[in-house]
């Protein structure tokens, strides 16, 4: 461009469930509905991240566009959660209507109640008993996607949306390749500025950090009935 200002091909690199639910658990908006209530819709939500970082800049700085959303999540079990697995599985599909989004599932890890001998239990259909679940290697498919990105001749920024601080090493590693330009996102609500802690790389480096607020949660909200 004839002014200096380049257009930034932004690749948005999505830590699902931790986006989802730190947003569900902050904002008063949502705070007393289910969860699945306030389900966010990943191109939306990188549009959202776009635009609310383009504005903050000053001027005569760089704007960014967006080239693809990277969303990483968990995958229920088809024998233990067959109605969530349903809906998962229909959200990817709706969500990877637009080209541009990529959602990459990973099984959920189960953890199976046993008895007072170590035995595992099992219900009156002969299954296996679930006493918990929970996502499993989500954030190593989210820090290999930050380096991966990052390397990419075709993508100028990275911004890693989650608030989860185990991937702040991915945040020096990708740096550290001084290739495409790292940013990060975070929730914010002026009146609960404690609640959120922005991620950042290690020592004197930082990083630019775009900070959504209440407005923009709705706003990428999926409204769509999966039941």
């Amino acid at each position: 461009m004839g002014d200096g200002i380049a257009t930034l091909r932004a690749a948005v690199v999505v830590d699902y469930q931790n986006v989802h639910l730190t947003g569900h658990e902050l904002f008063h908006a949502s705070r007393h509905l289910q969860r699945h209530e306030s389900l966010i819709d990943p191109w939306l939500f990188a549009g959202q991240l776009i635009s609310a970082r383009n504005r903050a800049q000053r001027p005569g700085m760089d704007l960014a566009e967006l080239s693809a959303v990277l969303v990483y999540r968990g995958e229920p079990s088809p024998e233990h959660d067959p109605k969530a697995y349903a809906r998962n599985q229909a959200q990817k599909a709706h969500w990877e209507r637009e080209k541009r989004v990529t959602v990459q599932l990973r099984p959920l890890k189960y953890r199976y109640r046993r008895d007072t001998g170590g035995n595992l239990m099992y219900d009156t259909k002969g299954k296996r008993v679930v006493e918990s679940k929970s996502e499993k290697g989500v954030d190593v498919l989210c820090a290999l996607a930050m380096v991966r990105e990052a390397r990419r001749p075709d993508v100028d920024l990275v911004i890693l949306a989650s608030h989860d601080s185990d991937l702040e090493p991915a945040l020096d590693e990708a740096i550290a390749l001084q290739s495409a330009k790292i940013e990060t996102f975070s929730w914010f609500d002026p009146a609960q500025p404690h609640r959120m802690r922005q991620l950042r790389p290690g020592g004197t480096r930082r990083v630019w950090n775009t900070r959504l607020g209440e407005t923009e949660f709705v706003n990428c909200w999926d409204r769509s009935d999966y039941t």
